[in-house]
């Protein structure tokens, strides 16, 4: 083999070498980070959900399971490249203030009001306003997230609407995601506000009952939001938006609308509506 051979020869196998690794890397970079609800990932969802998404388009996708109010705070800070919540209010404000590039909605679902079977606030029926006045009233028990999530953020609506600033000496805030607080509801006979998603998922209800339902103010939104790189420039923009028109469009509606536990559906998509 003369020099010039031998110099080709190692140049095409740097090249190859390095064009490898630039596969390589690009491969490593293909995923992305998801700030989002505890409801979407305790409720199973995700696990229904994200896989499909990995199959048609070879992104990963980390999720960082936060209540609302976090979630959006971490998209704030530029440490997700997507948002997956519910507190339309709040997410209307993230796009206005430029931290978002924009808001989808991309399904729904609703809140339920669980409680002990014998209801001894006797709150069972379809108004969740006359509900917590009566929890109130009684002085009976009641875990409140206290997260800044989107069913705590629900809840306070509620209570502001009762017309109550004292909720009573049996509330309590836990601090918590939503299967905690409903493990602490089940253990302590209270009362809690939870998404219909994960209390269909739960497993810990002992003689936890669904009492309150159907009100048309127990509706729960759910929207999904690009975080805008013009904020932070490391965000992978490309790529969220990529889950994002995929969530949207007929074939991760589809996906979502599948999702069932014990023959009920958990949410129901609402992209195109």
């Amino acid at each position: 083999m003369t020099h010039r051979t031998h110099w080709l020869s190692f140049a095409a196998g740097l090249a190859l070498v390095l064009g490898l690794g630039a596969s390589t890397v690009q491969a490593q970079t293909s995923s992305i980070v998801m700030a989002s609800t505890t409801s979407t990932e305790q409720s199973g969802l995700f696990a229904h959900l994200l896989p499909a998404f990995k199959q048609a388009s070879g992104i990963d996708i980390k999720v960082v399971a936060l209540g609302t109010g976090q979630a959006l705070d971490t998209g704030r800070r530029g440490d997700a490249d997507v948002l997956f919540v519910h507190d339309q209010a709040a997410e209307e404000k993230f796009v206005a203030e430029g931290f978002g590039v924009k808001r989808y909605p991309v399904m729904y679902n609703d809140f339920v009001l669980v409680g002990p079977a014998n209801d001894p606030a006797k709150v069972r029926g379809k108004d969740i306003v006359s509900a917590l006045q009566k929890v109130t009233g009684t002085q009976a028990n009641f875990v409140s997230r206290g997260d800044k999530s989107g069913t705590h953020a629900a809840e306070l609506r509620y209570w502001k609407l009762a017309g109550l600033d004292n909720k009573g000496a049996g509330y309590k805030e836990c601090g918590c995601g939503m299967g905690p607080a409903l493990n602490i509801a089940s253990s302590t006979g209270a009362y809690a506000l939870t998404d219909r998603g994960t209390w269909l998922n739960f497993k810990n209800r002992q003689d936890l009952q669904v009492l309150v339902e159907g009100d048309n103010r127990l509706f729960n939104q759910y929207g999904v939001m690009v975080v805008n790189p013009a904020k932070h420039s490391h965000v992978k923009a490309d790529l969220a938006q990529k889950f994002v028109d995929w969530v949207i469009s007929p074939a991760g509606q589809a996906n979502i609308a599948s999702y069932k536990i014990g023959g009920e559906q958990l949410f129901f998509a609402n992209a195109n509506k």
